[in-house]
C-alpha cells in the first residue's frame, strides 16, 4: 500500500501487488492487544482460503497502523466492520520468504471491532512488511483482502534516525476536503521516509462540530466529509470512536499509518477544550456534565484507535519511554490526566493546585533520564513550555506570564534544576498546540529562574486545523524566539487552504550524532533548520 511499497515490487509482481493496493483502499484493517500465537511457516499452507465474494467478507476500512516499535516488538494494529478473527503475516522482504503467521484476537462489539498484535522476537534494524486480514467468526471461509504495511525496527548501532512530530488534527471545523487533497500534509510527511512520527495530541477534536461546507473569506466553499458523530459534541463512546473513525477516512492518513509508526499522546481535544480532572461543565451543548465521565470514554477511544502497547501495571497509561539505539531516547509525556483544576497559575510555593504532570509522573520521568545512555533525549510534550495559553481568566499550560516561577512553573523549574545537577546532556522539547510553528532557545542568563542548563523548544502544527498566533511569550525560563513560521498580523483561525500548516522533522547523523531540526509547511518545504552538536 503506497507508493513507497510499490516501487520496490519486483516485476513479476507487480499486476498482483496493484489489485492488492486497490482492493486494500476499498476493505482495510481491525486492532486490541491479547496473546497471540505465531505459526511456523510451513503451516502457512493451512491457512484459510480467501474467497472471491468481496461483499461477503469482512472489511477493513481503516487501513492498519504500527506503533510502539522497539528493537525487537512492534504493535499492529487494524479494525474490521464485524466479530472477525485478527490474522497477521509478517516477513523481512517484499517477496515473503519465511513469512511468520500470527493469528491474534477477536475483533469485537466492546472494541469497537478494533484488533492489535504484540509482534515479538523481530530482528534490530530491519524493515518489516505485514499485512493484515480478519477471518469472520460466523464463517471462517470468509477472510478479507490483506492490508498491507511495514515499518523499521530500530537499530543497535549508531544509524541515521529521522522522525517527524506535529499535532491538531481536524480541529475548528476543518475537516477532511476531498476536493483540497484532504489532510495533503501527512503525504508530505510521508515522502520524507520518517523511522517513525510523534503524534504531540489533539489526535482529534471531539467537541468541534464539522460541517459540510465553511465560507472561506475569498467567497469561495471548503467542503467537507461529513459523518453523524461530527454533527455535535461527542459524549458517548460511540461518538468518541467516530471522531477517530472520522479522520481514518482521509486516504493520505490511512498510506502514511501504513508505511510510519506512531507514538502517541493526548492533550484536550480529545475530551474537550481545556479540560481538566474533576471538572463540572456549565455548556449547554453538553448533557453529561461530568469531565471525568466524559474522559474515561475519550481515554477508550483514545487507546482503542492507536496503536499504543498496553502497560501490564496500569493499561491505561498515556506516558512511556522508547529506545532507538545509542542516539536518541524518547520521552512522551502526559500533562492531561494528572494535573489541578486550571487556576490562576501564581501560588508561590508547590501545592495541591499547583500540580501539572504528577508526582509519579515526575518520578518516572527523572528516572528514565537519569537512566538514559542515549546520546539524545528528546521530551515530547503535550503543551509548550514558555508560550502563555490561557482559560479565561485562568492558565492552561505552565507559563503564566513574566516573572519568577510560580504555579505549574515550579514543577517544571524542578525538572529543569534535576536535569542540570544530574549533568544530563542533550535534552530538546518538542511540542505542538498552539497551531502554529516555532524554534525557542531557553537562555538561563535571560531568564528569571536561571538553575537549568540551556535547551530548545519546537513546536509545530497544525497538521488539518485552524492557524492561530504567535502567542505571548514568558521570560520565566528565558526563551528567546529564534524562529515563528506565520506572519505578523495574520487573522486567526486560517484554514489549511492558506497553507499555514506545519509539521516538524528531526534528523540525527549516525557518525557524527549531529542533531538537525527541521521545521516544515504543509507540501513538505523547510522554513527553518538548525544544526545542534552532542555535548560529550
Amino acid at each position: 500500500m503506497g507508493t513507497a511499497i510499490r516501487r520496490q515490487i519486483k516485476p513479476e509482481n507487480k499486476k498482483q501487488m496493484k489489485r492488492r493496493n486497490f482492493l486494500s483502499r476499498m476493505t482495510q484493517a481491525g486492532g486490541g492487544a491479547l496473546a497471540a500465537r505465531v505459526i511456523t511457516p510451513g503451516l502457512l499452507a493451512n491457512a484459510p482460503a480467501i474467497i472471491t465474494s468481496a461483499q461477503a467478507r469482512p472489511l477493513t476500512p481503516f487501513g492498519v497502523m504500527s506503533g510502539d516499535v522497539s528493537a525487537d516488538r512492534a504493535i499492529v494494529w487494524s479494525r474490521t466492520d464485524r466479530p472477525a478473527r485478527m490474522i497477521v503475516e509478517y516477513a523481512t522482504t517484499e517477496s515473503w520468504q519465511n513469512a511468520q503467521r500470527v493469528v491474534g484476537p477477536a475483533a469485537l462489539e466492546p472494541g469497537d471491532f478494533t484488533a492489535r498484535v504484540d509482534l515479538a522476537g523481530l530482528p534490530a534494524g530491519q524493515k518489516i512488511f505485514y499485512r493484515v486480514s480478519f477471518q469472520d467468526l460466523s464463517d471462517s471461509k470468509l477472510v478479507s483482502e490483506p492490508v498491507i504495511g511495514s515499518f523499521r525496527t530500530p537499530p543497535t548501532g549508531k544509524n541515521n534516525i529521522r522522525f517527524v512530530w506535529g499535532g491538531d488534527v481536524c480541529g475548528q471545523g476543518w475537516g477532511i476536503n476531498p476536493e483540497f487533497g484532504g489532510m495533503k500534509i501527512y503525504e508530505a510527511m510521508r515522502r520524507m521516509q520518517p523511522d517513525f512520527f510523534i503524534h504531540s495530541g489533539d489526535t482529534i477534536y471531539a467537541d468541534n462540530v464539522i460541517q459540510p461546507e465553511v465560507k472561506l473569506d475569498d467567497g469561495s466553499l471548503w467542503k467537507n466529509l461529513t459523518a453523524p458523530e461530527k454533527s455535535k459534541v461527542a459524549e458517548t463512546l460511540d461518538e468518541f470512536r467516530g471522531n477517530h473513525r472520522y479522520n481514518l477516512r482521509d486516504e493520505n492518513f490511512r498510506r502514511f499509518n501504513a508505511e510510519v509508526p506512531m507514538l502517541a499522546q493526548w492533550d484536550d481535544h480529545e475530551v474537550r477544550n481545556n479540560w481538566y480532572p474533576g471538572q463540572i461543565l456549565d455548556d449547554a451543548k453538553y448533557t453529561v456534565k461530568s469531565v471525568d465521565l466524559l474522559a474515561a470514554r475519550a481515554k477508550r477511544a483514545f487507546l482503542d484507535y492507536t496503536p499504543l502497547r498496553f502497560n501490564a501495571d496500569d493499561p491505561e497509561r498515556v506516558y512511556r519511554a522508547y529506545n532507538y539505539g545509542p542516539l536518541l531516547d524518547v520521552f512522551m509525556l502526559d500533562e492531561r490526566s494528572y494535573r489541578a483544576a486550571n487556576n490562576a497559575n501564581r501560588q508561590p510555593a508547590e501545592n495541591e493546585e499547583t500540580v501539572f504532570f504528577g508526582s509519579a509522573q515526575i518520578r518516572w520521568l527523572k528516572q528514565r533520564l537519569l537512566a538514559s545512555r542515549a546520546t539524545w533525549k528528546v521530551i515530547a510534550s503535550d503543551m509548550p513550555i514558555g508560550i502563555v495559553v490561557k482559560d479565561g481568566k485562568n492558565y492552561e499550560a505552565f507559563a503564566n506570564g513574566n516573572g519568577p516561577a510560580l504555579g505549574r512553573e515550579l514543577e517544571l523549574a524542578e525538572l529543569l534544576r534535576f536535569i542540570k545537577r544530574n549533568r544530563v546532556k542533550n535534552v530538546i522539547w518538542v511540542t505542538a498546540d498552539v497551531h502554529y510553528c516555532a524554534a525557542h532557545y531557553y537562555d538561563p542568563a535571560k531568564a528569571q529562574f536561571n538553575d537549568f542548563t540551556p535547551f530548545w523548544e519546537f513546536v509545530a502544527g497544525p497538521l488539518n486545523a485552524g492557524t492561530f498566533g504567535p502567542g505571548e511569550m514568558d521570560d520565566t525560563f528565558g526563551p528567546q524566539v529564534k524562529f515563528t513560521g506565520i506572519p505578523k498580523g495574520m487573522k486567526p483561525n486560517r484554514s489549511p487552504k492558506d497553507g499555514l500548516q506545519f509539521f516538524g522533522a528531526v534528523n540525527i547523523d549516525g557518525k557524527s550524532g549531529m542533531l538537525t531540526v527541521g521545521l516544515h509547511d504543509i507540501g513538505g518545504k523547510q522554513l527553518f533548520s538548525v544544526d545542534l552538536p552532542p555535548q560529550k
